[in-house]
């Protein structure tokens, strides 16, 4: 069945009007009709069936009938990431939603190759991958800031998260033996970088490795693209420690 996140409060008899947009992707996009049935869901009241009431092509009215599943909370994995160009930053922020992130942080880097950041653009990406892969609690966009200060900051602000350097210059190319250890001693709160596409500065990476909240890891023996690193990166954390284990 078919899902659409609502900005409203959701609860059994609740009547919600369909702004433009969303009549138009509910009626003209899906096709769906007047008593048709879809899920909804707002990020904190759990997922609910609602029927759809209609009189044409342009407006229509949600009844919200009953919850179908209980609300869960957000993912406590943070991604932290170099801005990339349109479409590939739309890619990698959708399969970091389906990855299991629970809040997207953009970081600005010595080589990154964009500094222009449309927020909004990137929360309609973490709505839309939610939507389509049943995330109930939607991750969030933070603000972004340049490296240095995220480092300046992190012990204070982030109360003993560990923070995953993914480099490629790390002398081992075997992510496992490392999230081994760590899955052995019982993971902390995690974070996860993810540099560039043309890689972290020589100072990034001395500042990084000599930080106690870092840890090193390597993404195998070939230098990827940093959205294909994004899903690489993603997909063994979340297989060794993380929500797929």
């Amino acid at each position: 069945m078919q899902r659409l996140f609502l900005r409203h409060v959701l609860a059994e008899g609740a009547r919600i009007e369909a702004d433009r947009g969303q009549a138009n992707y509910l009626l003209n996009v899906l096709r769906l009709k007047d008593s048709d049935y879809i899920l909804v869901f707002n990020g904190s009241d759990g997922e609910w069936l609602a029927k759809i009431s209609s009189n044409g092509r342009r407006d229509c009215t949600l009844l919200v009938m009953e919850c179908t599943r209980e609300q869960t909370e957000r993912n406590d994995l943070m991604y932290l990431f170099a801005p990339l160009k349109h479409a590939r930053l739309d890619y990698m922020v959708q399969k970091a939603v389906e990855m299991g992130v629970g809040s997207l942080k953009p970081v600005m880097t010595q080589h990154t190759q964009t500094s222009r950041i449309n927020l909004e653009r990137m929360e309609a990406n973490v709505i839309e991958a939610a939507e389509q892969c049943g995330v109930l609690s939607v991750p969030e966009v933070l603000a972004p800031q340049p490296l240095k200060d995220v480092l300046d900051v992190w012990s204070e602000a982030q109360h003993g998260r560990r923070l995953l350097f993914c480099d490629e210059a790390e002398g081992s190319h075997n992510p496992l033996l490392t999230l081994a250890q760590m899955k052995d001693a019982g993971p902390p709160p995690l974070g996860i970088l993810i540099g560039p596409e043309g890689g972290f500065s020589e100072e990034e990476r001395d500042r990084l490795r000599s930080l106690d909240f870092v840890t090193p890891i390597p993404l195998g023996p070939r230098i990827l693209r940093a959205d294909t690193a994004a899903v690489a990166a993603l997909a063994i954390l979340q297989a060794t420690v993380g929500d797929w284990k």
